[in-house]
């Protein structure tokens, strides 16, 4: 990787030790002081379970019809718009994929602390297991565990700190196994993609297959996305083509002291898109709408996709990058595949210039280059700021 793209340094990731893993284990006693955030977790108000509300879902199958495509991409755009996320149901992705990641990933987090140790976060890394970044919370610690890899392009990739748990054979491209033979599959876009993928065995098998769905996936929405911002197609997909796509695992233990712990701080996501598999139905995401927060209740089968900086910026301010936080659930466990897509516009963060040319040549955000982008956000994220607040004209 080279050293302009290596997150390493700009970002601070806590091991986990065996005295988190302890506090982990122990829903009932109370978090040790480093997790305690009594304040931040009452900040603000949340919705109760006896209001009427609901997260806007969007259908695919809806979204693909040409006779309900138009309704269904207007509901699109003012999901994106209004509340910034959407759960999105008919996905269309593998089902044999994401039912693989699922399994693989519960089998990761069960495993014993010195197995996922193996893959531990190094000092001033940004890869493998550990806690998450720590942010402006005078150094107190999210109540989670988090596997966070780089796994798009191929040569990017770290291959030390992808997980052998279960074990897996190396592989720097899209592999299939046929009749005992590695066959591997070009990674440009736009992709050709197989109509289905094999059963995976592996970890690392399922991380990258599950890596390649995302970006098929992605690569739909943006296209009904565009339609709705009224931008030609190619302009909006070539801003996320042959982008870094990362992934984070997180696995959020039960808390029965739930006002005093965060699962993960507030704070917008700072790429392009992001697309969030549960891999159970415990709740625990809340969205900031209107000063509120807003407890999101998992759908069956469905991805919870938000918008993300970037992307209100590609957007010149359409569609809004929102505040989020989770919540631990005082008796489940919840765990969660989160895939971030980066976005770009010749190497910049910057308006579409069709968006820009439609507001009388108006942009609402100054242009920066992507490395220097990636730098302020991790920085300003590390003081509880948004770095595209910076950007604003």
């Amino acid at each position: 990787m080279g050293e302009s793209r290596n997150y390493d340094k700009i970002v601070n990731r806590d091991e986990i030790t065996d005295a988190a893993a302890s506090a982990f284990a122990d829903a009932g006693q109370t978090p040790p002081e480093k997790y305690i955030r009594t304040e931040e977790v009452l900040d603000g108000v949340v919705v109760g379970e006896d209001e009427s509300y609901e997260l806007p879902v969007v259908d695919m199958v809806r979204l693909l019809d040409p006779e309900s495509s138009a309704t269904e991409i207007a509901k699109l755009g003012d999901a994106c718009r209004n509340w910034g996320f959407f759960q999105l149901i008919n996905h269309g992705a593998d089902e044999a994929v994401v039912q693989q990641m699922k399994d693989n990933t519960v089998q990761f987090f069960n495993s014993p602390l010195e197995s996922k140790k193996k893959v531990a976060v190094r000092e001033n890394g940004f890869e493998g297991f550990g806690h998450h970044y720590s942010r402006a919370s005078l150094g107190k610690l999210d109540w989670a565990e988090s596997m966070i890899l780089i796994t798009q392009p191929p040569q990017d990739r770290n291959m030390e700190m992808w997980p052998t748990n279960p074990p897996s054979f190396r592989s720097l491209s899209l592999c299939r196994v046929v009749s005992c033979r590695v066959v591997s599959i070009p990674m440009s876009w736009p992709m050709q993609f197989p109509d289905s993928f094999p059963y995976m065995d592996s970890f690392r098998d399922a991380l990258e297959v599950y890596s390649v769905e995302m970006i098929r996936l992605a690569r739909r929405l943006l296209g009904f996305m565009a339609a709705d911002l009224g931008v030609e197609r190619d302009a909006l997909l070539d801003a996320f083509a042959d982008k870094r796509q990362s992934m984070a695992i997180h696995y959020y233990p039960p808390c029965r002291h739930r006002e005093k712990v965060m699962g993960i701080t507030p704070h917008t996501d700072g790429l392009g898109l992001t697309l969030l598999l549960h891999v159970d139905d415990t709740p625990g995401l809340q969205i900031r709408k209107d000063g509120r927060w807003f407890p999101v209740r998992p759908l069956p089968g469905a991805f919870v996709v938000n918008v993300a900086d970037i992307l209100e910026v590609l957007s010149n301010g359409a569609y809004r990058s929102v505040d989020h936080r989770v919540i631990p659930d005082a008796e489940r466990g919840r765990t969660t595949v989160v895939i971030f897509q980066e976005a770009a516009v010749g190497g910049m963060v910057a308006p579409l210039p069709g968006l820009v040319e439609k507001k009388g040549g108006e942009a609402r955000y100054r242009s920066i280059g992507i490395e220097e982008y990636i730098k302020g956000n991790f920085n300003a994220l590390a003081h509880g700021t948004r770095f595209i607040e910076s950007l604003r004209i």
